[in-house]
């Protein structure tokens, strides 16, 4: 994966028009790296900026140490970094790094605003890399991902605690014998992993492959149940930064932009990986659907796809560009009869399983942040994210995904810019979300796409970490005091009872 770093000095278009001979690849030693900059195309220009290989290694060196003294704190002990832990922290959840560091911040604010200060520093150095990615060479950056995995691996998870609600599901299915797309997580009150859970109310959500594939886990102790599933996680999730530099090679282009597009994002890192979030289950396949289309082997990639949506059924709005990108009609039908052929079986086992019983999405897509774009669309008339306003953004999907196909145009781009526009219409919006749009951006020709998912990064990473609601706490803002907002408390006061 080496590749020289004194070549690909001129900027470059990121094409990626309809695949028309998928299999041949243009990619060498030479291929130039597109230029990163945040900039309006035409309304506004801001100053394209580029640094050495010495600036670089500084911010890939501050990427590396802010991951570690994140996961290292969170690790030590009960903090606001780790949900839950105040009320039970196991040595087997905290790991390795337990005794590393010293518990030097106690106070939940002061914690609150380092944190934050850390993750500000973390887009600053994010963003130093971008631009000094000419002056890295593939290797460094490849070891760079690999290191900061094998930290982010060692860390409990971050901010949320859905990998135990992983494995709740896991054994109320499994062990307890309750389906959990009809039952809840309090129905198995009295297993160990309740106490680390959170929705307990709340039938699954999740995909039928991935809950099918985490029943394994029910049968082994709850500290093996949960480093196995980290480790494949961790796992999965080089795996997708490994499709990432495929495909960038397979376009014909220098892979380095990309993987640190991707990698060194700090939602990727601090919020996806080391939530150990089960997007990564989704990406892994979808990714290698893109592979598979762009190596001409169309069957293989249509089954990919339906391997990604069985586990998130967002996947699924993949599936036109797929079609777009080949334009003939025999390539097409070859990606749509792989897809029927591996929906066969899928469809069998999910049945077998769970029944008729689907994903409880109704519920979780009703749930308003407070950042969410439908919920600040609503404060604008004082109601918040309404259910119309939901309907209205669903809607504007739509018409999205119609646009980009009507356009006919780069496909990878297509896809992108509707995947922007799902994320922007969830009432639910986490900041790992941007993980779905991240690999398609930086492979895509749009310089605006790219743009806009670096501002969405800072606009999430901005709205979620602890110091701003401090800050709107003490001026007596609340994004959720209206009807709405009001509903989605109760909802969710609900749903983790």
């Amino acid at each position: 994966m080496r590749q020289d770093s004194r070549h690909a000095e001129g900027q470059v278009a990121l094409a990626s028009g309809p695949v028309a001979s998928a299999g041949t690849s243009t990619a060498d030693a030479t291929l130039p790296v597109p230029r990163f900059a945040l900039s309006l195309r035409e309304s506004l220009r801001w100053p394209q900026i580029t640094l050495g290989p010495t600036a670089g290694r500084i911010a890939v060196g501050t990427v590396v140490v802010a991951t570690l003294a994140v996961v290292a704190f969170a690790a030590s002990g009960p903090t606001i970094l780790v949900p839950r832990s105040a009320q039970s922290f196991p040595n087997w959840e905290a790991g390795p790094l337990h005794d590393v560091m010293s518990r030097v911040l106690s106070n939940p604010t002061a914690l609150g605003i380092g944190f934050s200060a850390v993750l500000v520093g973390m887009i600053v150095a994010y963003a130093a890399v971008l631009a000094a990615v000419r002056s890295l060479s593939m290797r460094t950056i490849a070891i760079t991902v690999v290191v900061l995995h094998v930290i982010l691996l060692m860390s409990p998870p971050l901010q949320l605690t859905d990998l135990f609600n992983y494995l709740g599901y896991a054994r109320l299915g499994a062990l307890h014998d309750l389906n959990p797309y009809t039952h809840v997580i309090k129905q198995e009150l009295f297993d160990p992993v309740y106490r680390f859970t959170s929705w307990h109310a709340l039938r699954s959500p999740y995909g039928q492959l991935f809950t099918a594939l985490t029943y394994p886990l029910a049968f082994v102790g709850l500290p093996v149940a949960y480093w196995t599933l980290k480790i494949v996680t961790v796992a999965l999730s080089l795996g997708f930064i490994a499709l990432v530099w495929h495909c960038a090679r397979a376009l014909g282009r220098d892979p380095r932009f990309a993987v640190v597009f991707v990698a060194f994002n700090p939602i990727f890192l601090i919020y996806a990986v080391a939530g150990f979030h089960n997007d990564f289950f989704m990406l892994v396949p979808s990714m290698g659907a893109i592979a598979l289309l762009l190596a001409g082997r169309d069957r293989a990639a249509g089954a990919a796809l339906m391997i990604a949506v069985a586990v998130k059924f967002t996947a699924v709005l993949l599936l036109p560009f797929l079609l777009l990108a080949v334009v003939t009609r025999p390539r097409q039908v070859r990606i749509l009869v792989g897809a029927v052929l591996a929906a066969i079986p899928l469809g069998a086992l999910i049945v077998g399983l769970f029944g008729f019983a689907i994903p409880n999405l109704s519920q979780q897509s009703s749930l308003l942040t407070d950042y969410s774009l439908p919920n600040l669309v609503g404060l604008v008339f004082g109601v918040g994210g309404t259910p119309d306003l939901l309907r209205a953004a669903t809607v504007a999907v739509v018409l999205v995904i119609a646009y980009q196909l009507y356009r006919r145009r780069d496909w990878l781009t297509g896809a992108g810019w509707s995947t922007f526009a799902l994320i922007a219409s969830l009432a639910w919006l986490v900041p790992w979300y941007i993980v779905w749009l991240l690999p398609l951006a930086a492979l895509g020709n749009s310089v605006a796409l790219r743009r806009v998912a670096a501002v969405l990064t800072v606009f999430l990473i901005l709205t979620f970490f602890p110091a701003t609601p401090l800050y709107t706490g003490a001026h007596g803002i609340n994004p959720l005091a209206t009807p709405a907002g009001n509903a989605s408390a109760s909802l969710q006061d609900k749903l983790a009872q």
